[in-house]
């Protein structure tokens, strides 16, 4: 009986925390660059199963009720480019992010969707100032044209910088930060490089979420939820009723 409650018990919490991270999926639709993520369960640990007959005990085999959240890995799949003919707004064709210094930590993105603040500065907004390999990038204008190695000219063609564009040797051990950013650890600083990429400017990279396919996979998670509560509210029921027979006797 018992089992079977951690087993539905277990099956609630995972189902919430799918539901969780799905939603958070469908509220990033419209972040640009926003790449999805997906939950990944595991089992507690593996029990021996045996069956018994006639007094006879004969193991067949091992099982697992309970189910836990193993991780939440990010999909770094590559979506497709919007024109905008806004010029602050930039895109990476291939692998690769943008480098932002907020406040003490730099963080990485593929959220383009940048412009410029009261001082001049070239920013993501609500998250910091776009870094260039000379630091933080000043335009003083919005009069600017990206080369596709990323360089940055002013009105009259004069080199300004040229974007920190940034390749991790390790996606997993990117950082993960609310709206598309991600950092780096410090231990694996060194493991950034240059990376051969291509920017565009004028257009947007969308985010890689599929909503047809998260809203489908949010209605099966609520059903399994319902589900697995349906069952938990039974074993509950029965447990009472066991012990108040139990009691009469």
């Amino acid at each position: 009986m018992f089992s079977g409650f951690y087993t539905a018990a277990s099956g609630m919490f995972m189902q919430q925390r799918t539901l969780n991270v799905l939603s958070n999926n469908i509220a990033n639709v419209k972040t640009p660059g926003y790449r999805s993520k997906r939950v990944v369960s595991s089992t507690f640990e593996q029990a021996l199963l045996a069956r018994q007959e006639a007094g006879n005990s004969t193991q067949i085999g091992s099982g697992a009720p309970i189910r836990i959240v193993d991780s939440v890995p990010t999909q770094f799949d590559p979506s497709f480019l919007q024109e905008t003919y806004r010029p602050f707004d930039l895109a990476i064709e291939g692998d690769g992010f943008f480098t932002i210094q907020g406040g003490e930590q730099q963080y990485l993105t593929r959220n383009g969707n940048f412009d410029i603040d009261e001082e001049g500065y070239l920013v993501l907004r609500g998250q910091g100032r776009v870094l260039g390999e000379g630091g933080e990038i000043l335009l003083n204008s919005s009069a600017f044209t990206v080369g596709e190695d990323g360089t940055v000219y002013n009105a009259t063609g004069r080199r300004i910088d040229r974007l920190l564009l940034v390749q991790p040797q390790d996606y997993n051990a990117l950082q993960d930060f609310e709206n598309g950013m991600y950092g780096v650890d410090p231990a694996q600083q060194g493991n950034l490089q240059t990376g051969n990429i291509r920017v565009v400017q004028g257009v947007l990279e969308q985010s890689n979420i599929d909503m047809n396919r998260e809203m489908s996979m949010a209605m099966e998670v609520q059903r399994a939820f319902q589900s697995c509560s349906k069952a938990l509210t039974t074993i509950d029921q029965l447990n009472q009723k066991t012990a108040n027979e139990l009691g009469r006797l």
